[in-house]
């Protein structure tokens, strides 16, 4: 899963039969530029600047930092500037002439009309500032955070961003008391903000109070008095959340039909409909499924002593207690409670070699870093990659693992780490890193347009680490391990079910139970995975729909380019290209790459 907060036109070339990508120096982009080009080089950059100004964080993020002293502005006013920069956009758009724009600018052209469109969207029908908590609590933990995770500039600089922004954050937490209206959140909403509520602390704790021996006497007394202010803040917001918001929280998580089929159609940028990708992954899953069987029966006989099985199940019951009993086998092999971080490190150590040794695809020049997640991000997702903003891409990124929480019973920890064993593991290092996340977000950011670098598609992002974890095995990584196939197979049932309990939970209305449920008995999720994604389905409506989306344009772009290529084709060349035009909606990486019109 990838953490994510938000002119120059792109050639290619052919060569062995397909295209390679070409980056062309931005003053001859300039020189060849059309009316139209201009006019969207123009509004494309008024956009950006008025998105970073009013979205300090954000801008942070993206390795804008003339606003790191700031913070979002979500009182109502704030709120109308943004909801007017939307409108006023989209109304700019329609005065330029699309066709008149080069392809590189048809394709940004309609990833900000998508944004702007989502953008007004969110402002006049989601209001998500009125019904979630966590906007709030991730607001002011990516506000500190961001300035201290990386050393972008001197650590004296950053801190005094960090005590202005400090000094504000208590403004931020009285607009959440102001904004949100307990009767519209749901109550797993409010109970995990008020969970995270804290985090923010930690990273004062452990990130900026330990550096503050770098500032002079005045600017520390600064910053020990934003220290001071900013935890009687966090101490009044949490007398609020356990007091007022939890009790009293009764909104409805479930996005329902309407709202879910307005927010797909924007979030995935793609022609599939609710109905076709409900389709496709249900007839993916039994496909899966049944491979799996296949494969479990050989794993089990190929053991010694074990039961005869049918080489087709005689049905659904015994089919699940073949795979099963394959999958306790892998289960078996798993860390101990502490050991996810060496497991991840050893795992990131194996793939990269693998990568190496196949020339799969040009490496990262820049570092990546194996972490514990922070506090105020932990409640969400087991991992999480943090790539650097696009507009400083030398900077590392971190892989984060959040580690077991300490709350947890023995048996619901070893629930928790027989689905991430060391080779479930080695799949989620995979897609996280090596060569998923890290490694696709390194190339998009060298993309030449900043537009698109911060407009990075969801689909595009997660269906490339699905896509490498099927390379990676198709290119015989654990090749002689029946079991890692196995583990693999297992990641791509969850990655459909995705899709399915997404619509299950925010469409179809199904209860925790069979939700919960179907992912056990029909994808073989631990009961502890199936209970976390139950919580993360309830955060987000269409967020999980994007893993499956994202695939599934991916494995019909590489089979499209492999057919039309034939024997010349070339793997770590096409890597390459697909990824150099940045993270634009797969359907315009297909049509820059295949030469096809854009739309």
């Amino acid at each position: 899963m990838l953490r994510a907060i938000a002119v120059a036109c792109l050639l290619a070339c052919v060569a062995a039969c397909q295209p390679q990508a070409v980056r062309p120096p931005a003053a001859a982009a300039a020189e060849n530029a059309s009316e139209a080009d201009r006019a969207f080089a123009a509004l494309s950059a008024q956009w950006l600047a008025e998105s970073f100004r009013l979205g300090p964080v954000g801008a942070t993020l993206s390795g804008e930092h003339r606003y790191d002293g700031e913070i979002d502005d979500l009182s109502a006013a704030g709120r109308a500037a943004s909801e007017a920069l939307a409108r006023r956009t989209l109304e700019q758009l329609a005065r330029i002439d699309l066709a008149q724009l080069s392809r590189a600018n048809q394709v940004d052209y309609h990833i900000l009309k998508n944004q702007a469109g989502y953008d007004a969207w969110n402002a006049a029908s989601s209001q998500p500032w009125a019904w979630n908590p966590l906007l709030y609590s991730q607001l002011a933990g990516n506000a500190l955070y961001l300035l201290m995770a990386r050393d972008f500039a001197p650590l004296s600089q950053r801190l005094r961003s960090a005590a202005a922004r400090m000094e504000k954050l208590p403004q931020l937490l009285r607009a959440a008391r102001a904004n949100l209206d307990p009767a519209r959140v749901p109550p797993v909403h409010a109970r995990i903000a008020a969970q995270q509520n804290a985090g923010v602390l930690t990273i004062v704790d452990e990130l900026i109070l330990p550096e503050a021996g770098v500032l002079d006497t005045k600017e520390r007394a600064r910053l020990e008095a934003a220290v001071a202010g900013l935890r009687a803040a966090v101490a009044e917001q949490q007398r609020w959340l356990d007091e007022v918001l939890v009790p009293n929280a009764r909104g409805d998580y479930r996005a329902g039909a309407r709202a879910f089929d307005e927010k797909l159609a924007f979030a995935l940028n793609s022609p599939l409909s609710r109905a076709e990708i409900r389709r496709r992954a249900e007839a993916e899953l039994r496909r899966v499924r049944s491979e799996m069987y296949t494969l479990s029966r050989a794993i089990l006989a190929a053991r010694g002593g074990a039961a005869s099985y049918p080489a087709a199940p005689v049905g659904r019951a015994q089919e699940r207690q073949v795979i099963s009993a394959a999958l306790a086998l892998a289960a078996a092999e798993r860390p101990g409670r502490e050991g996810q971080i060496a497991e991840a490190e050893a795992a990131l150590a194996e793939t990269t070699a693998f990568v190496q040794q196949k020339d799969l695809i040009t490496l990262p020049d820049a570092p990546l870093k194996i972490a514990l997640t922070p506090k105020f991000q932990r409640g969400v997702a087991l991992a999480t990659c943090e790539p650097p903003g696009p507009l400083e891409r030398h900077l590392p990124t971190f892989y984060l693992i959040s580690p077991v929480p300490e709350e947890w019973t023995a048996a619901q920890a070893d629930s928790y780490l027989r689905e991430y064993n060391t080779r479930s593991i080695r799949e989620l290092t995979v897609h996280e890193a090596m060569p998923g996340h890290y490694v696709q977000m390194w190339h998009s950011n060298g993309y030449a347009s900043p537009l698109r670098a911060v407009l990075w598609s969801g689909p595009f992002v997660e269906g490339w680490a699905w896509y490498t974890q099927n390379m990676m095995v198709e290119e015989g990584y654990r090749g002689d391990d029946p079991l890692f196939r196995l583990v693999h197979l297992k990641w791509l049932l969850r990655g459909i079910s995705n899709a399915i309990v997404d619509q299950l939970v925010h469409v179809d209305g199904a209860s925790r139970e069979d939700t919960v449920r179907f992912m056990i008995e029909e994808t073989f999720q631990e009961e502890r995975e199936a209970a976390e994604k139950w919580t993360r389905a309830q955060l987000e409506a269409v967020q999980l729909s994007t893993y499956f989306v994202g695939a599934e344009e991916w494995i019909a772009l590489r089979r499209e380019a492999q057919q039309r290529a034939g024997g010349g084709f070339d793997l770590k060349r096409y890597h390459d290209a697909v990824l150099s035009y940045g993270a634009p909606p797969v359907r315009f990486t297909r049509a820059l790459y295949l030469g096809e019109p854009i739309r």
